[in-house]
């Protein structure tokens, strides 16, 4: 099986493309750019490199969120497009557990994080990939709190992603700054893991692929703040497209 995998989410841009599990090729930028200059040439280029053409692909997967609004926007969209386009299979995955997939420790409790600014964070914490806290936008120091409930050994804690905000939390908390991954490769997205685990998904239906938010747009909550919703209004009156 042929696959293209992406990754958008963060600040980094993942693109990799394998070939029955085997890594045929991966490009990476760690760049804070707008994704939208650059993903589809990097997808260009990649496959060209491998002399791959796009009819040679068999399945298109997408990190499908949570993370930046702009990226996943952008990664739903270029993956829908390419899977209506050229007829193929598409699949979407958690962008926390492919940055989490990057640990390879069975044993190991791990944290990946994307930062969400103000001290908040998409957070999770899987166990040889298996999902323990689910995904989700957090205060990240109410969610270390929480991880204290579900952890009994701390020192198998490991923290990955973009944690150099959150640093002095973590210490705070009881955990060393030993178990925080440092090396920038070693935390960054990976759309090589992506496309591992993808191929094992069932795919999705391509016109109802939609981003995984976990939360509202910055606009949209504001305008609820200062909107009360009028009586006998339906709760779909104001939908998100």
């Amino acid at each position: 099986m042929n696959i293209l995998a992406f990754d958008s989410s963060s600040k980094a841009l993942s693109v990799a493309l394998l070939t029955d599990g085997l890594l045929l090729g991966e490009v990476t930028l760690n760049l804070k750019k707008n994704h939208s200059t650059t993903l589809m040439t990097t997808i260009d280029f990649l496959m060209a490199q491998v002399g791959m053409e796009a009819k040679d692909l068999d399945r298109i997967a997408v990190a499908q969120g949570p993370g930046s609004y702009t990226g996943l926007r952008l990664a739903a969209t270029v993956g829908k497009t390419l899977a209506f386009s050229l007829n193929k299979e598409l699949v979407g995955l958690s962008s926390l557990l492919a940055i989490a997939n990057r640990v390879q420790d069975d044993e190991a409790y791990v944290v990946p994080m994307i930062d969400a600014r103000r001290g908040n964070a998409y957070a999770a914490l899987y166990k040889n990939g298996q999902q323990i806290i689910a995904d989700q936008h957090c205060n990240f120091s109410e969610f270390l709190a929480d991880l204290s409930e579900k952890v009994s050994d701390f020192s198998k804690v490991i923290f990955t992603g973009e944690s150099e905000n959150f640093v002095d939390a973590i210490q705070n908390a009881g955990f060393s700054k030993e178990q925080i991954i440092a090396d920038s490769l070693g935390k960054l997205p990976s759309a090589y893991e992506i496309g591992k685990i993808a191929e094992n998904l069932v795919p999705e239906n391509v016109h109802a692929f939609v981003p995984k938010y976990l939360k509202k747009v910055e606009a949209e909550e504001k305008w609820l703040e200062s909107h009360e919703k009028a009586e006998n209004t339906p709760d779909d009156y104001v939908q998100r497209v």
